[in-house]
């Protein structure tokens, strides 16, 4: 072997070497999360009104399932309205986080399917969170779950009597996702996936509460699965508690 081709070989071998102890660039910086500060924290509170004569709930006839013929208060959740309140509407803060980011829990949300219903009706939960589907029952359930972003994945499961339940991780925020039975037509119920932890749903008599906001000012927005969205703006004073009502009536 010549000379010259020795000093190519040895070149060779030097590039090779460089390019494998090449590095790949900076890591990319590690996501820094708020903290809520009880120390300054502030709180949301009010109720959902609804105005005039809501629509009867109508009665369900289970009588297709026996397995479900127990079920307590076989009424449809649509309109669930105690005392002026209305409950199973949705609230969070839409804006006025400016670029603050929380940590994305890891424990799961439960949606149980119980005396032939969902339970809860209406749920939240963060971006990137799992939620987890179970079945109390004595009988067979289906979950479809229809996003209508692409982002979000849909979800056709089949659980067996008593099962344990499945989950699903949702990676962009959309309100009102509708989840229903295939197998019992009038199963129905709601998630709301949103981007911070500041959330609630309304109670029997329309009261929520949203805990944990630093101070400043907010757009809340209120969503309910019929009669749509309103939205108030609200000023949060440290450890305050700011009052936001709503009031809705009539149909979408």
């Amino acid at each position: 072997m010549s000379l010259k081709q020795t000093a190519l070989i040895l070149l060779s071998a030097l590039a090779l070497a460089g390019a494998g102890c090449k590095k790949s660039g900076p890591a990319a910086p590690a996501q820094n999360y708020v903290s809520i500060d009880p120390a300054t924290a502030g709180t949301i509170s009010g109720t959902i009104h609804y105005e005039g004569k809501p629509p009867a709930r109508i009665p369900i006839d289970m009588g297709q399932d026996p397995a479900c013929t127990f079920a307590d208060a076989n009424l449809t959740e649509q309109y669930v309205v105690h005392n002026g309140g209305l409950a199973n509407v949705f609230l969070y803060v839409k804006s006025g986080l400016g670029d603050k980011v929380y940590a994305i829990p890891t424990s799961p949300v439960v949606m149980d399917q119980k005396g032939c219903r969902y339970t809860p009706h209406v749920v939240g939960l963060r971006v990137g969170q799992p939620i987890k589907f179970t079945n109390s029952d004595n009988t067979m359930h289906n979950v479809h779950m229809t996003p209508t972003l692409g982002t979000n994945q849909a979800a056709d499961l089949s659980e067996p009597p008593n099962d344990a339940g499945e989950t699903r991780v949702l990676s962009s925020p959309e309100l009102m996702i509708p989840v229903r039975c295939n197998n019992h037509p009038w199963m129905e119920a709601f998630i709301n996936v949103i981007d911070n932890p500041f959330y609630a749903v309304s109670d029997t008599d329309g009261h929520f509460t949203i805990h944990g906001l630093p101070p400043g000012t907010y757009t809340i927005e209120a969503v309910h699965e019929v009669l749509g969205k309103q939205t108030a703006t609200v000023t949060v004073a440290s450890q305050q508690t700011a009052t936001a009502n709503f009031t809705f009536s009539g149909t979408k």
